[in-house]
């Protein structure tokens, strides 16, 4: 039988049939250790052949075949260094879930998450949530976040979940596609859903007022069919997003304005650091380019995985403002 993996724990998968029945399943022993190197080799999203076997108490299944994927997207593991953790397999679109101060999302979060997504050839689209909570100063840093990556090319949206502003045409970009929700705990991914379908009923958690921090809602990532024709995967919350397996040479090729500029460099295995006629370096210094997105590619080049973060915006008043009238 074939089907989809709706649910992972660890250690069981809930599987949608072709049929449209669902089923536990588990893998073999031996399957685990066949040349995966993630820390778990069968991943929300995933299509599977498997088999059914009977017990006393109920219909379960074992996974033998794993169908070859058209993408994923992972992160470091968060306990063993060399290996990933697979987010989820075969995704239409990403949306990752952004929160100014309720928790605070750093660019240096976002720049990670976009340019393991870029390596693996989703489409990303950045929500910026629970806009109905800011303030003049919260708002102010929204809009200029937002106007980094709409200068770049990234989709954005402003969403309440609470006041449905912005949930329409979220809806109309998941039609259709398996979609994925993420971003840190607390930034709304549950609460988020249930506005778009209420009778689902995902539990949400309160922000921590000590810490500013989500608390986790979602333990395992699940997938889930709405009634307007597109499927969701919800995933637990990330505090930091950690690069697997990039040379440094190709990492300036996942942010696309540093892409775009790159044949314009002197040398073609530039890492734009200190190498002279730079054409990335030039852009940064005429304002072309972010600095919190060189900064961002800075410490991914050296490897820091560390939860960096930095409260230094350089602010765009001009361009706040005409966004602020969109």
């Amino acid at each position: 039988m074939t089907g989809i993996v709706y649910k992972s724990t660890g250690s069981w998968y809930t599987v949608k049939s072709d049929e449209g029945n669902f089923v536990d399943c588990r893998i073999k022993g031996k399957f685990r250790m066949k040349g995966i190197k993630s820390t778990n080799p069968i991943a929300v999203g995933d299509h599977v052949d498997f088999e059914l076997e009977e017990s006393s108490d109920a219909v379960t299944g074992v996974i033998n075949t794993i169908h070859e994927r058209k993408n994923y997207i992972v992160r470091k593991s968060v306990n063993l260094s060399h290996q990933m953790h697979i987010i989820a397999a075969n995704i239409d679109c990403v949306f990752l879930l952004i929160t100014v101060n309720n928790p605070p999302t750093t660019f240096n979060f976002i720049d990670r998450f976009l340019v393991t997504a870029e390596a693996y050839g989703i489409e990303t689209v950045l929500v910026f949530n629970k806009i109905d909570t800011l303030d003049d100063n919260t708002l102010d840093e929204q809009l200029y976040m937002q106007y980094v990556y709409q200068k770049i090319g990234y989709k954005c949206l402003r969403v309440s979940s609470t006041e449905k502003k912005g949930v329409e045409e979220l809806r109309e970009l998941m039609m259709d596609k398996v979609s994925m929700f993420s971003g840190h705990s607390g930034v709304g991914k549950s609460t988020l859903v249930n506005a778009l379908e209420p009778s689902l009923d995902l539990k949400t958690k309160q922000i921590s007022e000590a810490s500013k921090q989500g608390q986790h809602t979602t333990t395992f990532a699940e997938m889930y069919d709405l009634s307007f024709g597109a499927r969701i995967i919800d995933t637990p919350g990330i505090k930091g997003f950690g690069i697997v397996d990039m040379e440094k040479e190709e990492i300036s090729s996942y942010f696309p304005e540093f892409f775009k500029l790159k044949d314009q460099c002197k040398f073609n295995n530039c890492l734009h650091k200190e190498e002279p006629k730079c054409a990335v370096k030039t852009a940064l210094e005429n304002d072309e380019i972010a600095w919190s997105r060189y900064n961002s590619y800075l410490k991914i080049l050296e490897g820091d995985d560390e939860h960096y973060r930095t409260d230094i915006y350089d602010y765009d008043r001009k361009q706040s403002d005409e966004l602020r009238g969109q």
